[in-house]
């Protein structure tokens, strides 16, 4: 109910009004029991009405307060409210009917009404009081319908999807307030049952299919979304239609958001990539990530970057003992301290300014905290910067991961998962060749140690920090052009939240050297992506926006793989979005004597660092050295 303070200046006459209805409903009940004009033959009943309609109605006037009559508003009334009035009439109606044939006989000396006069009485009153209170919701639709219809009233027209309970909540919302969130026009839904039928006064007709038609038909402005429980494929065909018509679009929250109580159902919000390429939600196996996340000390390196501080949101849900972040940008190390403690106060953390690349670093930091599980998730990422100092790349990717690793074997960690990526998987450039280090690593340290150590290979990163969407909304927001390398390019695309649910869930099913491969869905064309952002920005591609190809840059393929050739299919786990690339034989006699050699000449000697990591990644297709301007 939508109750306020109660207001003694507006309530009195309301009470008054009431007072009336009581008493001309009895009274009409009177004389359609006795079929007469006037008051009623019998003198006793006569007699019965003056002595008793007074307490009657103050019996009524009384219920009705307690029933909150006074304290609510009347001009938001909805089916909650009609329920109101009619709890409320009819408790008042039973306890006039007890006093009549209880009370009133003995205390006043009157005979009781007849049955028919007390039903009468509550079915007059009902109507009576709940016409009252409608009439004013009436006569604040008839103001607003005439303003909308001035010249002044110009907000948006809006085609609500989904003629359901969210639908419903929408288009109420929306009518309370329409010069801040649009006038609700027409609402379309999948259920032919539902066509032709309103909500709240609002016509559903069509489905999906017939979007652009009604769009032109109503003259719409604005698209809303409002099916919570929709799947991904959904959302994706619904808004890739509603994109080519040019409205604003906009939807409600998922299901997910609503119940974990991150978000509310009726904060409405504009549609962005994410919403067109994302998946379903994934779904964690809580017991299997609970038994090692669960009061255990766990410590993410790269825990400011996008996917490290995803981590970090995910793990403090699983009650630790500690998080420990370790991450070389304090602003980012700030950020997620401060949203951390204030949306888990209880959770024990600790933020860490170092590198991994500091040995002696790496080894206080576990000597002192001994965590149980490592997220391995610092690492360089950018390739075309790397391609112009790949020394700066293998420092920081291999010999960090080598400092971690040796660190969780020496002080006996549980579990490290390694953050890898698709790039690893016949590298034409110096990052992804140095992720497959990485991976060789695990590989290496697995087979040696009582540590868990295991690799977790995935592609792009929707939204992450470096990613083509920022870049796309900013030449966008400039006017253009977008810039495309090639026209055939395509990528594996993951949610922040969706890879970092899988890493966690890859992490408890680790028993020691598996690359764990996430399945990332279809490919999407960087084209179709640029061309998306654009019309989610209400502009038309190659029209309001052109697009740019510019060709590929150095180190980077047409097309990214997740496994290698040589590592054959993927095995199935429990879960169905991850699966385990079978291990690669590599020379692990000479592996150890390959790295020092590596670390000597790192940033050092361009030439012979390449010759090593070509030894070390025979799949390596890159020359890196030849745009290092510094080599």
């Amino acid at each position: 109910m939508k109750s306020r303070k109660i207001n003694f200046k507006t309530i009195i006459p309301q009470i008054i009004i009431d007072a009336v209805c009581v008493f001309f409903s009895y009274w009409i009940a009177f004389r359609l029991r006795y079929e007469g004009i006037g008051w009623p033959t019998p003198m006793a009943d006569r007699v019965a009405f003056n002595v008793s309609i007074p307490w009657m109605t103050l019996i009524c006037i009384a219920v009705f307060t307690l029933f909150r009559f006074y304290s609510t508003m009347w001009q938001f009334a909805s089916f909650d409210e009609l329920l109101q009035i009619f709890y409320g009439t009819t408790v008042s109606c039973v306890l006039c009917t007890v006093a009549g044939y209880v009370i009133f006989p003995k205390a006043l000396n009157v005979i009781r009404f007849p049955n028919t006069v007390y039903f009468m009485g509550w079915i007059l009153i009902l109507f009576f009081v709940g016409t009252s209170r409608f009439s004013i919701l009436f006569m604040r639709r008839v103001k607003r319908k005439k303003q909308m219809s001035g010249s002044q009233y110009t907000q948006s027209r809006v085609m609500v999807i989904g003629a359901g309970e969210m639908g419903s909540m929408v288009i109420k919302d929306m009518k309370s307030s329409p010069k801040s969130k649009g006038i609700p026009v027409i609402a379309i839904d999948d259920d032919r049952k539902k066509r032709g039928t309103r909500i709240h006064g609002v016509k559903v007709a069509g489905g999906r299919e017939s979007i652009p038609k009604i769009v032109a038909k109503y003259s719409i402005d604005q698209i809303i979304l409002a099916i919570a429980t929709a799947t991904n494929k959904d959302k994706h065909e619904i808004f890739n239609i509603c994109a080519k018509t040019g409205c604003r679009l906009r939807t409600i929250p998922a299901l997910y958001e609503i119940l974990e109580g991150n978000a509310d159902p009726l904060k409405v919000r504009d549609v962005n990539i994410l919403d067109l390429l994302g998946r379903d939600e994934i779904h964690l196996d809580i017991a299997k990530v609970s038994d090692y996340l669960e009061n255990k000390t766990i410590l993410v390196t790269g825990g400011g970057g996008s996917i490290g501080s995803e981590l970090c949101r995910q793990i403090a849900h699983f009650n630790p003992k500690k998080i420990i972040v370790l991450e070389i940008y304090e602003n980012n190390a700030y950020d997620l301290q401060n949203e951390l403690l204030r949306k888990f106060p209880k959770l024990d953390m600790e933020v860490i300014i170092g590198s991994v690349r500091d040995k002696a670093r790496i080894e206080h930091i576990f000597s002192t905290f001994r965590p149980d599980v490592v997220f391995h998730a610092a690492a360089h990422k950018h390739v075309p910067l790397m391609e112009l100092s790949p020394g700066e790349a293998v420092k920081n990717n291999v010999f960090g991961t080598l400092n971690v690793a040796q660190a969780c074997d020496k002080y006996g960690v549980g579990h490290m998962v390694l953050i890898s990526t698709d790039k690893a998987v016949n590298p034409t450039n110096i990052m992804g060749a140095t992720k497959r280090i990485c991976e060789l690593i695990i590989q290496y340290y697995s087979r040696r140690s009582k540590t868990d150590f295991a690799a977790v290979r995935f592609g792009n990163v929707l939204g992450s920090s470096g990613s083509v969407i920022p870049l796309f909304k900013r030449q966008i927001a400039e006017g253009g052009p977008v810039t495309v390398t090639h026209p055939d390019i395509v990528r594996y695309f993951m949610t922040i939240p969706e890879a970092s649910r899988l890493v966690i869930q890859a992490g408890g099913m680790a028993k020691g050297g598996e690359i764990f491969v996430l399945d990332m869905g279809q490919p999407v064309k960087i084209v179709d992506l640029a061309r998306n952002l654009i019309r989610l920005s209400g502009l038309e591609p190659d029209t309001d926006i052109k697009i740019k190809y510019t060709g590929l840059r150095p180190g980077e393929k047409l097309y990214e793989e997740l496994l290698l050739d040589s590592e054959g299919g993927c095995r199935k786990t429990s879960h169905e979005l991850i699966y385990i690339g079978s291990p690669i034989p590599f020379n692990e006699e000479t592996f150890i004597a390959d790295i020092e050699n590596l670390r000597k000449v790192a940033g050092v000697d361009n030439i012979k660092m390449m010759e090593v990591i070509h030894r070390l990644v025979p799949t390596y297709s890159g020359h890196a050295e030849r745009t290092d301007l510094l080599a």
